[in-house]
């Protein structure tokens, strides 16, 4: 066995790298559980995965106590789905591996009185998690990547992008306005939304309709929408209606037409620390080659731009044999000044991917060395090219003029 939580094997005269957790049930050289911490903050909560009940080792696992493997969740609804749904893929393909799960709060889930824009904090609903991961109490960490800064801080990387479920939003009516849609809403009706993407895009697009702040995981906000007249309609993540089942509600999906996604919508995310290899060898077999390629790409145009929840970026991208498509627009909060533009690369790539992980290699926060690093290269340049052209026709002084009349409202 080498070191660093890597056993060696010998298949048909070949050395292959095994991840050790894949047979110990992810306990580490010590005897301790590793833990995951999962925050799923996707219009639904947060959860984390931490130590359980220290018990005696049993015998043929390492040494000391050990912990009580087990679930366990009193989050929302949303994000003890969204948490399964990673822990079943790594059981999957880890059949050994033992997690237990418990709620864990953020600043984001605590803070429900104030527009996310307002409160000016980039890291809102991944600080506290980040600080486990850096105090080495959690290993893994599972965000909404709409959630996870362009910038990560020194240390961490994000080791696995899931496959990106529907990016688009959704327009759940009040049971009274059920068959309408935004375009047949009555003048002057209330939609709620607390995001400034979506309601700049939509202002501009139907000038009838009002928009109006409104917080809470995705039960409180339906429940507020069916239980009071305050709001005709109010917009979610697409994504996280379908995760719960609950598509019937959905009475009207935007299309780019009408709005474009956040960046990193609809995709789960898991950061590491950037030291850990042996970890980032496990999580990296979770990458969704597309998703990484669009994800990345709409990071880095993000955070050329030096934009996030506090000003209205949007953007929509597209795969399509070996070409990357990405349009991405800035608006003032009014949605009356805009730009807006499409660019393209090929993605086509030899196959340089490599199963060693190197966590010196990152493109926006992103570490994945199985997809080959030209197609990435490619993607990061192409958010970065279509950035530097929106800024030369403007882009900054639209964005400085909405932080602005953001931190006056």
């Amino acid at each position: 066995m080498s070191g660093g939580g890597v056993e060696v094997l010998m298949e048909g005269g070949v050395p292959v790298k095994r991840p050790l957790f894949s047979i110990l049930r992810l306990y580490d050289l010590s005897g301790h559980n590793r833990v995951l911490s999962v925050n799923t903050q996707d219009d639904g909560g947060t959860v984390q995965v931490r130590q359980g009940r220290e018990r005696q080792a049993e015998p043929g696992r390492p040494g000391g106590n050990t912990q009580e493997p087990g679930f366990c969740c009193s989050a929302p609804q949303l994000a003890r789905i969204q948490t399964d749904s990673v822990a079943d893929k790594l059981k999957e393909l880890f059949p050994e591996l033992s997690l237990e799960i418990v709620a864990m709060s953020t600043l984001g889930d605590k803070i429900l009185d104030t527009a996310l824009s307002k409160i000016g904090e980039k890291s809102l609903f991944t600080k506290e998690l980040e600080n486990a991961l850096e105090r080495n109490e959690v290993d893994l960490v599972v965000h909404s990547l709409k959630d996870l800064p362009t910038t990560l801080p020194a240390g961490f990387t994000i080791g696995a992008v899931l496959k990106r479920e529907n990016p688009h939003d959704a327009v759940v009516l009040h049971p009274k306005h059920v068959g309408k849609t935004l375009e047949t809403l009555p003048e002057n009706s209330v939609i709620g939304t607390s995001s400034l993407r979506r309601a700049a895009q939509l202002k501009k697009r139907f000038s009838h309709l009002l928009f109006k702040d409104i917080r809470g995981n995705l039960n409180t906000r339906l429940k507020k929408l069916d239980e009071k007249e305050d709001f005709a309609a109010i917009i979610l993540a697409a994504a996280g209606l379908g995760r719960m089942g609950w598509e019937n509600r959905i009475g009207q999906v935007l299309g780019p037409e009408d709005c474009m996604y956040a960046v990193g919508q609809g995709a789960l995310a898991v950061e590491v620390r950037s030291r850990d290899v042996d970890i980032l060898e496990m999580v990296s077999v979770l990458h969704d080659p597309e998703t990484v390629l669009r994800c990345i790409a709409e990071r880095a145009f993000l955070r050329h731009l030096e934009g996030g929840c506090s000003v209205p970026v949007a953007v929509h991208t597209e795969l399509k044999n070996s070409q990357l498509y990405l349009t991405g627009a800035v608006y003032s909060l009014d949605g009356s000044d805009s730009l807006k533009e499409t660019m393209q690369t090929s993605v086509a790539a030899e196959d340089k991917s490599s199963d060693a992980v190197d966590e010196r290699v990152q493109h926006v926060g992103v570490t994945a060395t199985r997809i080959p690093g030209e197609a990435q290269d490619g993607a990061e340049r192409l958010g970065v090219d279509l950035a530097k052209l929106l800024l030369s026709k403007g882009a900054k002084e639209i964005l400085t003029v909405a932080r602005q009349l953001n931190d006056a409202r």
